[in-house]
């Protein structure tokens, strides 16, 4: 990168943010900034590396940023821009953006970029809000965020190594990188645009492989689409191990680390492998993510603060990981790997600035104190928090058992298999399976149905002669005492709760990785049922179809369905699930996500006021996986609650 010779660095913003600063509207900036192309062509516009000054140059002059990450792809369209308008009015002048490779390649060679998925409509709405954009493509990315934004789709390939230089590997990278990256050019900064660094990878000196070739041929890619002027970076940790492996010559190597380090030290690691140029925490953690099962992490406004004075003291460059956090639609949450599965919830609200919902927060306007001591604020209030209405309580009925509507949730039915098959084997990327077989021999006193170690991925809901066993769990329960006659059905209902995307290997196979035995000796001749519930719930299923007659049992698996019309105007609201214990919502079709509430912390789900209807009945569908409770009911609420009985909550220090 081209080494300037400038002067002293002053870590304030340039003239086109000076005027943002003084709180010129939206349209007024982009006017200015036609006004400044036409006296300037687009080549004359540079974002570098100056070494000698130890500072980044924003068309010649000094410049330090003050950013903070959001994820479109966890935050409704229709809110992008409250919740980016909210970021600027914090004073930021920048913002980090993940590309989630997965949710736009939804199978091999089929892009989708329309809607929420509209990637460039996103980075267009940050330039109209004067705002800057450092964006990590990846092609992994981490975020929790399902299987670290890699395609499931990969691992239908079983022999294939992920994040390295493996051929099957790279053929799909590079096949993404062609369709991503043309869109991203005109959007850099040399070309008019306001993306002002691009990353490689993320964190790859925490994954296994460190292999450097793999780096090499990623920064060859990025150059070839990108052009030569475009700043790249990595971003590791600052272990020793992790900065080695994880860095390469031609990128430049940022680190991340949050508010309970020493800065001094931290930067050091930087510095030993950049000894010159700016110093940058790409990810300042203002809160830490939850995991089902353990306590709500929060981190103090105080602290953050004081963390992020410190580092902008020593005139660094700081992204705040995250501003807003969003929330994990879907099946879109992923997992961590720290000695078991630590499956995210569907909330990610982070304990960040801004809260799952978009509200301001103490710590943002903490944050915004510091900010103001460094740099002008722009001029004006804060937007307000969005407006939430408690719509009550919504009586639902059960619909039908899960086996029952087999027919509707796999039209192609099923198939056959002397021994279970994995999701990818059958190119199920996420939710559910049934595997379905017979017992071979009558079980007249209490036998063992035993699964191998690490092969149940991730919840098997057992049902004998379709009622209700219990549930075998991935680094929990895999035995279960059954009694029954030879060729009495014996189902699995096999839920995917989301790829490993940090902590281990990224091969993270889903369903029956192992064979079922009863008091040892295997079961065989299964029926696999792929699932496509989503598919049928977005078409108008239960509520479109006859009713079924079920059976008033409230165990196992189940749909629950229900109506409730909103007066006047559709706002935000968060939906608890009294007594319910753990499954999936969906409303008029969207997909909200996994509720849980016997294990917690998250005891309510948010719903965008965007997915509701005004003056036609609103179809709610839930599908409980365990035991629903004798009055099925839901509570809309105008605030989300969390479980306080697991003890305090946690402190983030990573």
């Amino acid at each position: 990168m081209m080494v300037v010779a400038t002067s002293n660095f002053v870590p304030y913003p340039g003239p086109a943010e000076h005027l943002a600063r003084m709180g010129l509207p939206a349209l007024a900036l982009l006017l200015a900034a036609g006004l400044l192309h036409t006296q300037a062509s687009p080549s004359a516009r540079s974002f570098q590396l100056d070494y000698e000054h130890n500072c980044f140059r924003k068309d010649g002059a000094p410049f330090r940023y003050i950013s903070g990450s959001i994820h479109y792809a966890r935050v409704p369209r229709p809110a992008w821009r409250d919740r980016l308008l909210k970021m600027y009015m914090s004073g930021l002048s920048t913002v980090q953006v993940y590309v989630p490779w997965n949710y736009h390649e939804t199978q091999p060679g089929v892009y989708d970029f329309t809607g929420n998925r509209d990637v460039e409509a996103f980075l267009d709405l940050t330039a109209e809000l004067g705002l800057l954009v450092i964006l990590r493509p990846g092609p992994y990315i981490c975020a929790e965020w399902e299987m670290g934004g890699l395609p499931a789709w990969l691992l239908w390939k079983p022999d294939i190594i992920l994040r390295t230089s493996n051929p099957a590997y790279l053929t799909a990278v590079d096949s993404w990188l062609h369709i991503l990256l043309p869109k991203i050019k005109p959007r850099l900064y040399q070309q008019g645009g306001n993306i002002i660094s691009v990353q490689v990878e993320n964190e790859y000196g925490s994954y296994y492989a460190c292999d450097y070739g793999y780096l090499r041929h990623l920064l060859g890619s990025f150059r070839a689409l990108l052009g030569s002027e475009v700043l790249l970076f990595t971003t590791d940790s600052t272990g020793a191990e992790e900065l080695r492996c994880g860095t390469l010559q031609g990128l430049y190597a940022t680190v991340d680390f949050g508010p309970g380090s020493n800065v001094t030290e931290a930067f050091g690691a930087q510095r030993r492998v950049e000894p010159k140029g700016p110093l940058v925490n790409s990810e300042y953690y203002t809160g830490w993510l939850d995991y089902w099962g353990e306590a709500h992490a929060s981190t103090s406004a105080a602290r953050v603060a004081r963390g992020l004075e410190d580092m902008l003291q020593l005139g660094a460059s700081i992204n705040m990981y995250m501003f807003h956090g969003g929330t994990n639609f879907a099946y879109w949450s992923g997992a961590d790997y720290k000695d078991q599965y630590k499956p995210v919830t569907t909330s990610y609200d982070y304990d960040a600035p801004l809260s799952e919902a978009g509200d301001p927060t103490e710590k943002l306007f903490a944050i915004r104190t510091v900010i103001g001591k460094f740099q002008p604020l722009p001029v004006g209030p804060m937007p307000p928090a969005t407006p939430k209405y408690a719509y009550g309580r919504v009586a639902l009925q059960k619909y039908a058992d899960l086996l029952d509507v087999l027919d509707v949730l796999c039209p192609s039915g099923p198939i056959q298999s002397q021994f279970p098959l994995t999701f990818e084997a059958l190119k199920q990327a996420y939710g559910f399976m049934v595997y379905h077989t017979q017992l071979p021999r009558d079980v007249p006193d209490p036998a063992t149905l035993s699964a191998p170690p690490h092969s149940i991925c991730d919840r098997g809901y057992v049902m004998l002669q379709k009622e209700y066993q219990g549930t075998l769990e991935r680094d929990g329960q895999t035995t279960l005492q059954v009694t029954g006659r030879a060729g009495d059905t014996l189902d699995i209902l096999l839920e995917n709760m989301g790829r490993i995307s940090f902590g281990a290997n990224t091969s993270d196979f889903k369903g029956l990785l192992g064979n079922l035995s009863l008091n040892s000796r295997p079961l065989s001749n299964w029926l696999i049922y792929p699932l496509a519930i989503d598919t049928a719930v977005q078409q108008g299923w239960p509520q479109a179809a006859l009713p079924k007659s079920s059976s008033g049992g409230r165990v196992g698996p189940a749909f629950y369905t229900g109506t409730f019309e909103i007066p006047g105007i559709a706002w935000d609201t968060f939906v608890k699930f009294p007594g319910w214990s753990k499954g999936l919502l969906w409303i008029n079709g969207f997909n909200l996500g996994r509720y849980w509430t016997r294990r917690g912390p998250q005891q309510t789900l948010f719903v965008p006021g965007s997915v509701l209807h005004v003056g036609h009945p609103n179809n709610i569908t839930v599908l409980e996986l365990e035991e629903a409770p004798p009055t099925p009911l839901l509570l809309f609420l105008d605030q989300p609650l969390y479980n306080t009985t697991l003890g305090c909550s946690t402190t983030a220090t990573e």
